[in-house]
């Protein structure tokens, strides 16, 4: 666990990194997550870092940001029980799913699963293997919206060789029983290839207790990392028998200690016979990779660790359970799986017409609650996705504005969309509550600004009195005054001013 939250209660842990959702009711992270304090700093750390290349040359600075962004492979192992070793940095979980693809041993004649609930990537990219000879076949849900191991196992023929699901469906929040699954595919020999986008993040897995062959998950849900950053977890066992997909120098084993040192090798020519590792990184593209979305996910996946899985499913129940209890007492139906092991932290619920459904959602939006509507082979309606960062009074929330939208008078049928309101006291006001969440989000922006000028000021101070230098350089104050003069007018001069008062080294 890191220092900033072991000492905290979960609450307060949770507060400290979201201070943006004080005022904001935001039940969206089943289509992206909003990013902690600490993946923000991290990134903008990185950034700085980058503007003032503090390395000693380029080939230093790579080694340090390919060092940064290992860093995220050993936090997704922890999360789910793996080793270092299989895990891959990847850009999405389309990317995942596309080197999963690539690298299963599949030929003409071969067939592939999916549940008929996926979410459509999972469909365009299977299907582009027609041109190959792979089918893709569906399995079918029933009329609750679930689909169990034994309408997997009645579409299992000698054919199928890759069961490719979502552990949880994005429409509805179905938990499939992963486990009866994989003992299922192993026992037939089938590859079972699992998208974990809607379940790290809100919900506990571990890779020993429910073996998968392959795994992956975007950054960007609920593991609140949105900065084109995600994971694959390979299994060791079946490893050697996935073909390795065309990778860059950085996926290869160097000539060398390191590729620094192996650049500095009079002898290094391009066309040699390179030596590839076992471990799963030798998956990932092997060139310059994304260094602020691994940085930012390594921030977020420890935010995880140290919040604990357990206790973020727990905390999502009693959303979950309090919104379903009011939807309820409103008649609203709900749409999602109502048994635990089925549970997950999307709760969906309609109205039984999709037109009606978008005028709620409309309503919801206009009263400043962040919600989705989805559909699947006919499953979906209202989906909302509930967080660590949510409370029960955003539910509360919800659950005011969709009473009010019960008590308005409504035509039968709404055919299309219609805007909302521009005026009215109510959008008005909820206005001010998302305007006045950004400015404290702003805010501690500046704070934290602040506060790091300060640092650095004072850094200066000590450097310019061991130097035997006077401690107060007046050209560089005159430089910043004129600076801030020229962009804000007198009311920057008057800033700086105050800056170099507050910041008491010399700047």
């Amino acid at each position: 666990m890191g220092e900033e939250c072991v000492s905290d209660d979960f609450t307060t842990c949770v507060r400290r990194e979201f201070p943006a959702l004080a005022h904001k009711t935001y039940l969206d992270s089943a289509c992206i997550g909003v990013a902690p304090l600490r993946a923000v700093r991290a990134v903008t750390d990185l950034a700085q870092g980058m503007q003032y290349c503090h390395a000693e040359s380029g080939t230093d600075m790579h080694g340090r940001l390919n060092e940064l962004r290992a860093a995220a492979r050993p936090l997704a192992a922890r999360l789910i029980g793996a080793e270092p070793s299989d895990i891959a940095l990847l850009e999405s979980t389309t990317h995942g799913l596309k080197v999963a693809m690539e690298s299963l041993p599949l030929h003409a004649g071969d067939q592939v699963l999916i549940p008929d609930l996926e979410f459509i990537q999972m469909g365009v990219l299977w299907r582009q293997l027609k041109d190959r000879g792979i089918t893709v076949r569906t399995v079918p849900h029933d009329p609750g919206g679930r689909f169990g191991v034994d309408a997997v196992r009645a579409e299992l023929t000698r054919d199928v060789k890759v069961l490719a699901l979502s552990s949880v469906q994005w429409t509805n929040g179905f938990r499939a029983d992963l486990g009866a699954l994989s003992e299922l595919c192993r026992g037939r020999g089938v590859w079972l290839v699992v998208d974990a986008a809607q379940h790290l993040g809100a919900l506990p897995f571990h890779v020993r207790r429910t073996p998968v062959d392959i795994l992956v998950c975007g950054g960007h849900k609920w593991l609140c990392s949105p900065f084109g950053a995600g994971f694959m977890y390979l299994d060791p066992a079946v490893r050697p028998r996935l073909r390795r997909p065309l990778a860059g120098f950085f996926a290869a084993r160097p000539p060398a200690r390191t590729w620094g040192e192996a650049f500095l090798r009079a002898d290094l020519g391009p066309l040699r016979d390179y030596e590839f590792s076992d471990d799963a990184y030798a998956w990932e593209t092997g060139g310059t990779g994304n260094y602020p979305g691994a940085v930012g996910l390594s921030a977020a996946l420890s935010l995880f660790l140290e919040l604990r899985p357990q206790r973020v499913e727990a905390q999502l129940r009693t959303l979950t359970d309090y919104l379903v209890e009011g939807l309820d007492r409103r008649g609203l139906p709900v749409v999602s799986p109502r048994e635990a092991r089925h549970r997950s932290g999307i709760l969906t619920f309609g109205t039984g017409n999709t037109d009606t459904d978008l005028s709620l959602l409309r309503a919801l939006l206009a009263a400043g609650v962040a919600v989705s509507v989805r559909y699947t082979s006919g499953v979906g309606g209202i989906r909302v996705s509930c967080h660590v960062y949510n409370t029960l009074g955003d539910l509360d929330a919800l659950l005011e504005a969709a009473a009010d939208w019960q008590r308005r008078p409504r035509p039968a049928v709404r055919p299309a969309p219609a805007p909302a309101p521009a005026g009215g006291p109510r959008s008005a006001a909820a206005q001010i509550v998302r305007q006045r969440a950004l400015i404290d989000a702003l805010d501690d922006d500046l704070i934290g600004l602040i506060t790091a000028r300060d640092g650095v000021s004072r850094g200066i101070r000590r450097s310019r009195v061991e130097g035997a230098m006077s401690r107060t350089d007046l050209a560089r104050e005159r430089e910043i005054v004129e600076r801030f003069h020229h962009r804000l007018g007198q009311d920057g001069t008057r800033l700086a001013l105050e800056l170099l008062r507050m910041c008491k080294g010399d700047t």
